[in-house]
């Protein structure tokens, strides 16, 4: 029995949207819980760079669910699902270092946080350009870490995500309750988010799911009213997890735009054109 057919069909998912990834190379399972001898472990996907190019920035795909029931559920861990390689691929071929990775928890993501910024130079990576990428119930505990962690990260991509419960509303709690995933957000508001960290969200129109929406509205309507800097596309024909499952241009476009986002926030320039992106440090 293959690999794949043990796993779920949500689990095969690949972004739909591809570019060349020749020059992109993968290192796995580098273990980032030390002094555990079943420790976690890590997978970065380095872009192309010539020994002379500056830190390449990186980006973190934060996970709010176990592993250990996502591997029962899709039958391999969140870093091993099609649709986060070939995010992290696709990242990393726009000169960003993709790091996806294991947890025992969603509170996991702090430990490894710690991890890159203490071996940022032995990667290659500028621990002061470091990004996150999460969506749908993984989303809570991305703004969970963007909360604790307000001067580590540059940038955060949120898509078709649960966001917090405000106005005393609890769509979150109950999606968390339905779909296991953690709400490490709870009680918490637009305002604990750091004042100036660019967002880009990404809406499903036709999103089905209980509550995600109405979240996500009231998160876009606080966040405007206190005027942080967010960034919001509206796929109007849209469903949940657009960008794996719905071969359309628009739906394309949504994820070119996600990638110039986090070029113009992460410091990259890059020309689409070429295999060898170029980083630039922050002025």
């Amino acid at each position: 029995m293959s690999a794949d057919s043990r796993r779920h069909e949500i689990a095969t998912r690949r972004v739909i949207y591809e570019v060349a990834t020749d020059g992109v190379t993968v290192t796995r399972n580098v273990p980032y819980e030390l002094g555990r001898k079943d420790g976690l472990a890590l997978d970065i996907y380095f872009p192309a760079r010539t020994p002379r190019e500056p830190a390449a920035p990186a980006l973190l795909f934060v996970t709010g669910y176990p592993d250990d029931g996502l591997r029962r559920v899709m039958g391999c861990v969140a870093k091993d699902m099609e649709s986060y390689v070939s995010w992290a691929r696709l990242a990393a071929a726009n000169g960003i270092a993709a790091i996806t990775y294991q947890n025992r928890t969603p509170e996991d993501v702090h430990a490894l946080l710690r991890y890159v910024q203490d071996h940022a130079g032995a990667f290659g990576i500028d621990a002061r350009r470091i990004g996150v990428w999460s969506c749908s119930g993984n989303v809570p505990t991305a703004l969970s870490i963007l909360m604790t962690e307000p001067s580590a990260l540059a940038c955060a991509v949120l898509c078709y995500g649960f966001m917090l419960d405000l106005d005393g509303a609890h769509d979150v709690a109950d999606g968390a309750r339905a779909f296991w995933f953690a709400n490490l957000c709870e009680g918490r508001t637009v305002e604990d988010l750091p004042p100036d960290l660019p967002l880009f969200i990404a809406r499903a129109g036709r999103d089905e799911t209980p509550g995600l929406n109405a979240s996500l509205d009231a998160f876009i309507s606080h966040a405007l009213a206190v005027n942080r800097p967010v960034t919001m596309v509206n796929h109007h024909t849209g469903q949940h997890a657009f960008d794996l499952s719905d071969e359309s241009e628009i739906s394309r476009a949504i994820v070119r735009q996600i990638l110039a986002f986090l070029r113009v926030h992460l410091g990259v320039d890059h020309d689409p054109q070429s295999h060898a992106p170029r980083t630039r440090l922050p002025d």
